[in-house]
């Protein structure tokens, strides 16, 4: 019998925000990151409302893996 292994994406799970900010931007440091993470979801066509859907509210510390999961999709892989 075969071993099927089960692929996991690395998007299902909670990230830092300055962590997850910094995977888009790894040539920054994690203030700049942050802030352009920031910039990206005020600006970006629908992404707020998208993140507050799933329960994203302004400053909060972790993005949960559900929210993760939007803006990978939103923003595209980093």
């Amino acid at each position: 019998m075969e071993d099927k292994k089960t692929e996991v994406s690395p998007w299902r799970r909670a990230y830092g925000v300055t962590e997850f900010a910094q995977l888009y931007f790894p040539g920054h440091t994690p203030v700049v990151a942050y802030k352009r993470m920031w910039e990206w979801i005020r600006t970006s066509r629908g992404l707020k409302a998208k993140l507050e859907a799933a329960g994203w509210v302004k400053f909060q510390k972790l993005y949960t893996p559900k929210q993760v999961v939007v803006l990978v999709e939103h923003l595209g892989e980093p």
